[in-house]
């Protein structure tokens, strides 16, 4: 079988962006993205990839120099749909251990314009005792730090700034990633001009970002290489669905637009000044329904969310929580919100993706604070009276959580004969493993009291919700009906329910 370099070539063009991350989500999100702009557009840009840690892919990616395929799949016009395509926008990858003078050298060019970065979450993150003479820094900003301070004294201390576009999934990241490295600047008593070169020459942008990218397709790899007719080893898979939400100061929104113009070759880019609205409706909708759905899903015998999808009765509990009453209890253009809803209905619908209800299940109790708790607000708020859906996944919750045997922040669960591992914080564990020890949910004073105790636990939902309008009357409710029921006759009995 021939491989992946004698069937296409890497297009040389000028290196404008730094990418720091050479795994599965960069390579199809932000590489995707710039190789269709450079198709449809003049944007004419190469990545040269940072690997962020010793170990990594660069390797692999210059033996195929740069080179490698993204398929997207899933759910289109109600039909299966698989896209293919060579990515030919990444020039090289360069492991920053081994090749710490090339990286410092890249500093000193004036093409690079843009610095984007996956380094997970706990990447921008401050750490102690890395030095300017490290080679490199061990943290990503204090990376970025070194490679900002070369280019500040390469330029004579003038212009050539960087944009900076951050895809870590934290909240304001582009900012955190900001505030650290000044605060590496004043630590290693750089000069007061480079901090406000910093501050003056370079944009940091927060951006959201929002694709499911499923990466290396193990299982199916020598079919997809058989069907493609070639050998590649960097195959990445990842959904139809892509957003890019892009924040930056209201000055500067129209010159990073400008330069870096991905939404002028038809791509889901969206640059303001303000993504609250774009975050909330994510975490709201998105992730939102994942948590109302999954643990009442798997509860009653569900397996993956496509499955989730495809039974009418766990259908109907999710497109009711959601349109109903998680949209309901938002603010914003309601035909947006609905038409990212039914986006995201198509994308749980994708039968490539595999996705796990139990494996979302992780930390469930945070997650529900984060995700669902300010829907239940905001709707009681509106309403004058509890959403029934999300109670009934506040029920499903406290059933779910019924465990013993905590090991590892996880403890054993059971339904129907069933063994499960409730996976979350060890505190959280043992507060449920002790209530379900002193109270039964077989006897209906048990069950009331169980109830009270988790909606009143404030330290793990922010507040004491047997405060709120007749919410613990209807979790009290849904979860008589899950023990007495089970819980295919409860979610069955749910729609019914004036």
């Amino acid at each position: 079988m021939k491989t992946i370099n004698e069937i296409s070539k890497t297009i040389q063009r000028d290196e404008t962006i730094l990418q720091f991350g050479e795994g599965n989500f960069l390579r199809a999100f932000v590489d995707w993205q710039v190789d269709i702009a450079n198709e449809k557009t003049n944007f004419n840009s190469n990545v040269v990839i940072v690997q962020p840690l010793q170990n990594g892919l660069s390797k692999m990616i210059n033996d195929q120099k740069g080179l490698y395929t993204t398929i997207t799949r899933g759910i289109r016009d109600d039909e299966v749909v698989e896209d293919y395509r060579i990515i030919n926008s990444v020039s090289r990858c360069i492991n920053v251990y081994e090749e710490f003078d090339k990286y410092i050298e890249l500093s000193k060019s004036d093409k690079i314009k843009f610095i984007i970065s996956n380094t997970t979450e706990a990447g921008i993150t401050y750490s102690p005792n890395c030095k300017l003479e490290d080679t490199p820094a061990a943290s990503f900003p204090a990376k970025v730090t070194q490679f900002l301070y070369s280019r500040y004294n390469h330029f004579n201390k003038k212009g050539h700034g960087i944009n900076f576009i951050p895809c870590e999934l934290i909240e304001k990241n582009g900012d955190n990633l900001h505030k650290i490295i000044i605060k590496y600047a004043n630590e290693w008593e750089l000069e007061k001009d480079f901090i406000s070169w910093i501050n003056n020459e370079c944009i940091f942008a927060n951006s959201l970002v929002d694709r499911i990218v499923t990466g290396y397709p193990r299982a199916d790899a020598n079919n997809i290489c058989e069907k493609i007719g070639y050998q590649d080893n960097l195959l990445d898979t990842a959904e139809l669905f892509h957003l890019w939400v892009i924040e930056t100061k209201k000055e500067n929104v129209k010159k990073l637009q400008k330069e870096f113009f991905l939404d002028k070759a038809g791509l889901n880019v969206i640059f303001t000044d303000d993504m609250s609205f774009y975050r909330t409706r994510k975490v709201r909708i998105l992730n939102g329904v994942h948590t109302m759905m999954v643990l009442a899903a798997h509860l009653y015998g569900i397996k993956t969310v496509d499955e989730a999808l495809n039974d009418e009765i766990v259908f109907n509990f999710i497109k009711d929580g959601l349109f109903n009453e998680i949209i309901e209890s938002m603010d914003g253009d309601k035909n947006m919100l609905i038409d990212y809803a039914n986006d995201v209905l198509n994308r749980f619908r994708n039968p490539f993706l595999n996705h796990q209800v139990l494996a979302i299940s992780l930390n469930s109790t945070s997650k529900f604070k984060t995700r669902d708790l300010p829907s239940v607000l905001s709707y009681i708020e509106k309403k004058k009276t509890s959403p029934k859906n999300l109670s009934f996944s506040i029920a499903s919750l406290i059933r779910f959580y019924k465990g013993k045997n905590i090991e590892n922040r996880s403890m054993k669960g059971f339904y129907n004969n069933s063994e499960y591992l409730i996976k979350d914080d060890e505190s959280v564990l043992k507060f449920f493993e002790d209530l379900y020890k002193r109270f039964d949910e077989n006897k209906e004073e048990d069950r009331k009291e169980i109830v009270k105790q988790v909606l009143s636990k404030s330290d793990l939902w922010g507040c004491d919700l047997t405060s709120l309008s007749n919410l613990e009357e209807t979790v009290l409710y849904y979860y008589n009906s899950i023990c007495q029921k089970g819980m295919k006759k409860a979610l069955f009995d749910l729609k019914n329910r004036n």
